[in-house]
């Protein structure tokens, strides 16, 4: 029997999703870029989820949760030929039709959060190839392994929202791509601020709404779980975005807005693979740690290793999401609201750890390969010129102001 309260929550859950990506990510990565390759940061992302969103109706949503194998699903569900409009998704009291779209937008805003860290110098149609193999190669084997009943499922690893899915595959392979691609021409002493602040603000504050979709519709329904990681989720969220603030105020004298919404999806992103597991207590704990710890690894990634990752994304979202993941054994019976392990803190840990490290090399090695072989076929940089016009021009024919260019 179909359930009307949960169906219409993992329905809203699977907007608040998709917004997530259009228009949250789109506006916050577009903010955080110059003026002139704006409409490429908003095409980027949009094109992503298209390509996401067919890939998963023709394989991957069955790559991911068909089947019983340790390492991938089988082929049952190509092309969601087996979906009936009645079918209730077993072990679950909503429609089959409601998890593949909930599961689907995970699918879209993985690989659009890796956008973030090759903006402004790369070439359209390797990020639309890159994003199409990653897809395929990296996040559904991963999603099978911890979600669909693979490896790391059996192993009892516990990932509520994606800390391990979504935010160390894209964290991890955001950072090798950003060391392939080369810095931007100007990097680092060269790089102007955010073009748009205020829009960085709008796209952080639609993905903090957009977050209770992710975390609280991870629950599958309308109960206390899901409110526990509503709860969980906003409160890491300000702490995390206070505790940026602070450490700005105190380092130089001011705090910017660029840099408290940056806070906010470090809070995010670490409160994630915990949301449904920790308390109200463990989630002011995650978030002041996630501020600090994310704030360090952002500097770290470009200061010390001087990496271009553009906006961020393995300081912010991979860091954040193995932090949460690994902190989440020591965590759950801090306070109210927890939930009791079914090992050991030590051993849990272990298996948290073993998830975070493995899937983090099969991220680093498999789009390493992915993204020599974009680089062989449809190129990856674009050149001098097009960088110093900028994307939007040279890549799509448009402005996003008339005086951009």
């Amino acid at each position: 029997m179909i359930d009307s309260g949960n169906t219409a929550w993992l329905l809203t859950a699977s907007t608040l999703v998709l917004l997530m990506t259009l228009p949250a990510l789109g506006l916050f990565y577009a903010g955080l870029v110059q003026a002139k390759n704006i409409l490429s940061v908003l095409a980027q992302c949009f094109s992503v989820a298209c390509v996401a969103s067919l890939l998963w109706f023709l394989c991957g949503y069955s790559l991911a949760f068909s089947g019983t194998g340790p390492w991938l699903g089988d082929s049952a569900a190509f092309g969601l030929a087996h979906l009936a409009r009645g079918a209730v998704h077993p072990g679950l009291a909503i429609p089959e039709s409601v998890y593949v779209m909930f599961q689907m937008t995970f699918a879209v805003i993985t690989p659009a959060l890796i956008v973030g860290a090759y903006v402004e110098r790369i070439r359209f149609p390797a990020v639309l190839l890159i994003s199409a193999l990653w897809l395929l190669i990296v996040y559904v084997p991963v999603v099978h392994w911890v979600w669909g009943g693979g490896w790391l499922a059996s192993r009892g690893v516990m990932d509520y929202a994606g800390g391990i899915v979504v935010h160390v595959t894209a964290g991890v392979s955001a950072v090798v791509i950003a060391v392939m691609l080369g810095a931007r021409s100007d990097f680092p002493h060269g790089i102007r601020p955010p073009h748009a602040p205020w829009m960085v603000m709008v796209g952080a504050s639609l993905l903090w709404v957009g977050w209770f979709g992710f975390n609280a519709g991870s629950a599958l329904s309308s109960g206390g779980d899901a409110g526990m990681a509503m709860l969980v989720t906003h409160l890491s969220a300000a702490t995390a975005t206070l505790v940026w603030m602070a450490i700005e105020w105190i380092k130089f004298g001011k705090p910017s807005l660029v840099g408290a919404v940056t806070g906010t999806i470090a809070g995010l992103a670490t409160i994630t693979p915990a949301s449904g597991f920790v308390g109200p207590a463990a989630a002011v704990l995650l978030g002041a740690v996630a501020g600090g710890v994310c704030f360090v690894a952002v500097l770290l990634v470009k200061k010390v290793m001087q990496v271009d990752d553009a906006l961020d994304v393995l300081g912010v979202h991979g860091v954040g999401g193995a932090l949460g993941t690994l902190l989440l054994p020591f965590l759950v019976s801090l306070g109210a609201g927890g939930v009791p392990l079914a090992r050991s803190v030590s051993a849990q840990f272990v298996v948290q750890a073993t998830g975070v490290v493995t899937v983090a090399l099969w991220s680093a090695a498999a789009t390493f390969l992915i993204t020599k072989a974009v680089a062989l076929t449809v190129g990856l940089r674009v050149d001098r010129d097009s960088e110093t016009q900028g994307l939007d021009f040279a890549a799509h024919g448009e402005t996003g102001y008339h005086n951009s260019r």
